[in-house]
C-alpha cells in the first residue's frame, strides 16, 4: 500500500487532476465571476467590430481571423508562462481548476427542477437565459423541460467530461484551451442570424475537439439498460443533427430515459428548424431529475477509467 502512494505521489498528472476536482467540490467558482464570462463578454465585444461583412465569404473569414486573434495569443502566453513557474503542478492545477465546472450546473439543476416542479415558468426562464442563446420567453413547461435537459447533458458532456478528456492529452492548458473554445463558441453561435456564418469557424473547431470526448461518454451512456434501443437510435437520429460529438450525447441520452429533445427553437425572434431526437416523453422536473443522476454516475465513472488509464500511461502501475 506504501509504494502504491508513493507512485500516485510521484504521478503529478494525476494529483492535479483529483485536486482539481478537490477543490472545486470545496470551493467552486461562481458563475457570475468565472473568467470564462469575461471572456464571453470580450468575444461580443469584437465582434461588433469586425463582424460587419454583409458578403458570405468574408464573414467567414472575418470570423475565422477573430478566432484565431482570440486563440491563438493566449496559448502562445500560456505555453511561454508554463516554464517559468517555480511549481509546474500548481501552473496545471490552477489552469484546469479555471476549466472545470460541475457544481454550477448542479446548482442549476437543483433550482430548475424546483422551478418545474411548481410550474414556475419566469423563474425556469430566469434560469436559463444567462445560459442559452435561445429566446426563453416563448417556452412553455414543454419547451422550458427540454431547454433545461439539453442544458445539463452539455454543461456536463464540455464542462466536465470535455475538460477532463483534453487534460489528459494537453494538461492543464489544453483543458483551459478548450474551455475558452466552447465559450467562443457559445459566444458566436451561428444559430444566430448576425453570427452566421461569422460563428461558423468557431462551431467548426469545437466540433472538432469533441468528437472523441463526447462520442465517448455517449457510449458510457448507453451501457447498461436499453443499450440495443440507444443503438438503433444513434444509427436513426444521430446523422440529422450538425454537430457529430453533441448528436450522439444527446441522442443516448434522450434515448436511455426516451426523453424527446430538440426540436425547433427561436433564436433572436426567429425560428430555427432542428430535428427531434430522443424519444417521446416530455422532460418534466422528475425526468430531470432522472437525467442528472444518470449523468452523474456515468461521470463518476468516466473520472475513475481515465484516472485509472493516467495512472497506467503516466506511471505504469
Amino acid at each position: 500500500m506504501e509504494d502504491l502512494f508513493h507512485q500516485l505521489y510521484s504521478n503529478g498528472a494525476l494529483l492535479v487532476l483529483w485536486g482539481a476536482l478537490f477543490c472545486h467540490l470545496i470551493l467552486p467558482f461562481p458563475r457570475e465571476a468565472h473568467p470564462a464570462i469575461l471572456w464571453h463578454k470580450f468575444a461580443e465585444q469584437l465582434a461588433d467590430k469586425v463582424n460587419t461583412n454583409a458578403n458570405y465569404n468574408q464573414s467567414l473569414i472575418s470570423g475565422t481571423l477573430a478566432w484565431l486573434l482570440m486563440i491563438v495569443p493566449m496559448l502562445v502566453v500560456l505555453i511561454a508562462l508554463k516554464p517559468l513557474v517555480w511549481q509546474p503542478q500548481l501552473f496545471e492545477l490552477a489552469f484546469l481548476l479555471l476549466a472545470i465546472d460541475w457544481r454550477n450546473t448542479d446548482k442549476f439543476t437543483a433550482q430548475f427542477v424546483a422551478a418545474l416542479a411548481r410550474e414556475d415558468k419566469e423563474q425556469a426562464r430566469m434560469l436559463l437565459k444567462p445560459i442559452i442563446n435561445r429566446n426563453t420567453q416563448p417556452l412553455s413547461l414543454l419547451g422550458l423541460g427540454k431547454a433545461g435537459a439539453e442544458t445539463l447533458i452539455m454543461s456536463y458532456g464540455r464542462n466536465v467530461v470535455g475538460v477532463m478528456f483534453w487534460y489528459a492529452v494537453g494538461g492543464g492548458i489544453g483543458a483551459f484551451i478548450y474551455r475558452m473554445m466552447v465559450e467562443l463558441a457559445r459566444a458566436w453561435s451561428p444559430s444566430r442570424q448576425r453570427f452566421s456564418p461569422f460563428g461558423i469557424p468557431a462551431i467548426r473547431a469545437v466540433a472538432v475537439m469533441d468528437f472523441v470526448p463526447l462520442r465517448l461518454f455517449a457510449l458510457m451512456v448507453a451501457a447498461g439498460q436499453r443499450t440495443q434501443y440507444v443503438f438503433s437510435s444513434l444509427k436513426q437520429q444521430a446523422g440529422s443533427w450538425p454537430l457529430p460529438g453533441p448528436s450522439w450525447l444527446i441522442v443516448s441520452v434522450g434515448a436511455k430515459l426516451e426523453l424527446s429533445l430538440a426540436g425547433p427553437a427561436i433564436y433572436d425572434g426567429k425560428k430555427a428548424v432542428r430535428a427531434k431526437l430522443g424519444g417521446r416523453i416530455a422532460p418534466s422536473a422528475l425526468h430531470i431529475a432522472q437525467l442528472q443522476k444518470l449523468l452523474a454516475w456515468r461521470m463518476l465513472a468516466w473520472i475513475l477509467i481515465q484516472s485509472l488509464l493516467m495512472a497506467l500511461i503516466y506511471q505504469g502501475i
